[in-house]
Parts: structure tokens; C-alpha cells; sequence
């Protein structure tokens, strides 16, 4: 199994949405804001290798969307999916699989494009795309609190192209299997039903946060996004994540992390989880 990071740009975000009751004085040393309080974050996938099959986890998102819907959310940078992806040598049609942790536009935007026609179609023709039931019934009539973060034009001509697939969890709060080497757990913090994934590569166990864990700023537990639907369950599963990490030795992958790709947490003298060390993907897995 080969593991390899997929950056497909940076964004902004509003840094107090990003840090939740955390006070600016704090978390501003950590993402320092702009002028409008606005703080720059990755949108950091993941590309899995197997024997027969080429797995994109999430796929930031993308470009098809208007002036104005840029305006709000400042997309930039050098990388994008595709080219990500080519200077590892695929293209799109080399994708078998694109696994998506949940709905949100940042996570499942670049899943669809538009043809020289317009339509909107798959971007990946030859893949499967993953969710759950759970999950898709909850983005398909969101809450009015996400109903701006699940655009339809990002999952249902998934749907309507018949390449849209369910998982089917035996477990709500434990890790489920999917593939060999490749695990998924539900957590409801953040939206209903997101999945994070457990991967067993050759030399350890990486887990791909989503947004329990968006970057390794939200390691403490206070920092948590008020984007959450459920805080206070948010807290909850990160606790048992982080504990988990801590005795297993995980290695976390952070999917909005600005400068930290990855890394390994500890308890500190205090007691607190911390992070131990950062990491890029390539020198984990190598």
C-alpha cells in the first residue's frame, strides 16, 4: 500500500467560526487572521494505492463554483486536484474508488465538474464513489444551520450517474471495515454520520481525521469548530480518538492543517494530549 498526500489548495475561513469558544487572544498565535479575521487552511486529500485499486479520500473543493461563492471563501494557491494528482503521474480516469468523509463543500466539491457542455458530471469517470445513508439523507434536506455547506451540485449527479455507493456500518461507534488494510468509524459531532478512516500501511496506522480533527491546532479539547452541529459530542469523540492515538501510536492526518500534513500525539507532565511531533506523509510511510 502507498500513501500519498493530495494538496488541493488553500482557503480562508472566519477564525472564530474556525475556533469556537476559544478566545482570539489564544488561537490567533496559531492561525494568525488577516484583516477581516480570516484565516488561511489546506484542503488536504488523501490518494491510497492498493494492488488493484487507486482510492481518493475526499477532494477539496474544486472549480466550478461562481465569482461569488470565491468571494466568500478566497480559494488559492498553486495546487489543485488534478494537478496534484498528475505530478504523481494519474489522471482522472485512474481512480477507481473516491471515498467522502461527509458532504461539505470543501470535502466533496471537486467529486463533480462541469463538461465542455456545462452538465455536471463525475469528475472521476471510472471511480465508485463512497458515502452512507445516514449521512446522504442528512446533506440531501440539511438542517438550516448547514444548508450552505451541502450543495446538491456536489453529491446528487453522483446520484443521478448511478455512481454513488453506500457503506454499510455494523457498528455506530467502532471502527467498521471496508476494504483489507482499510477501516471507517462514525462520528456525529461535526454532522451526522462523518466518517474518519483507519489505514494500515507497512509501517504503521494512519487515521484520516475529516473534521474531528481538522488540523492540529483543534488537538486541546475546547478547540472546537461552531461549526459543529454537536459540540459537546465532538468533544466526546475527539477524547476517545486522541486516548486511542496516544496507546496505539496512530499517526493523524490533518486535512485542514495550513503547515502540518501529519503527526503523533502524547500525554504531556499535566496529563494533556499534545501533539508529539509533526510529520509529512512521506516520512511516515517511508
Amino acid at each position: 500500500m502507498k500513501l500519498h498526500s493530495i494538496n488541493t489548495g488553500l482557503f480562508k475561513l472566519d477564525g472564530g467560526a474556525m475556533f469556537g469558544v476559544v478566545p482570539k487572544q489564544m488561537w490567533k498565535r496559531l492561525n494568525p487572521p488577516d484583516e477581516n479575521n480570516m484565516c488561511t487552511w489546506a484542503m488536504r486529500c488523501l490518494l491510497i494505492e492498493t494492488d488493484d485499486r487507486r482510492i481518493l479520500v475526499d477532494t477539496g473543493i474544486g472549480n466550478k463554483q461562481d465569482e461569488k461563492f470565491k468571494k466568500h471563501f478566497e480559494p488559492h494557491g498553486e495546487d489543485n486536484l488534478m494537478k496534484s494528482l498528475a505530478d504523481l503521474g494519474f489522471e482522472a480516469s485512474d481512480i477507481t474508488d473516491v471515498f467522502l468523509t461527509h458532504l461539505h463543500f470543501d470535502h466533496a466539491g471537486g467529486a463533480v465538474n462541469r463538461n465542455p457542455e456545462g452538465a455536471l458530471v463525475p469528475s472521476f469517470p471510472n471511480a465508485k464513489y463512497w458515502s452512507n445513508q445516514q449521512h446522504f439523507d442528512w446533506a440531501f434536506q440539511p438542517n438550516p444551520r448547514e444548508s450552505a455547506s451541502f450543495l446538491k451540485e456536489n453529491f446528487v449527479p453522483l446520484q443521478e450517474a448511478g455512481v454513488l455507493h453506500f457503506v454499510e456500518p455494523t457498528s455506530v461507534d467502532g471502527w467498521n471495515d471496508w476494504i483489507p488494510g482499510i477501516q471507517y468509524r462514525l462520528v456525529f459531532g461535526h454532522t451526522e454520520a462523518m466518517m474518519m478512516l483507519r489505514i494500515q500501511h507497512d509501517t504503521g496506522t494512519l487515521i484520516y481525521c475529516a473534521d474531528l480533527l481538522p488540523s492540529s491546532f483543534h488537538i486541546g479539547l475546547p478547540y472546537v469548530m461552531a461549526y459543529d452541529v454537536r459540540p459537546l459530542k465532538t468533544m466526546e469523540e475527539k477524547s476517545i480518538l486522541l486516548e486511542e492515538a496516544v496507546k496505539q501510536n496512530y499517526c493523524l492526518f490533518f486535512e485542514h492543517d495550513p503547515v502540518t500534513e501529519c503527526g503523533f500525539v502524547e500525554k504531556n507532565e499535566r496529563g494533556r494530549i499534545v501533539l508529539k511531533e509533526s510529520q509529512t506523509l512521506k516520512s511516515v510511510c517511508s
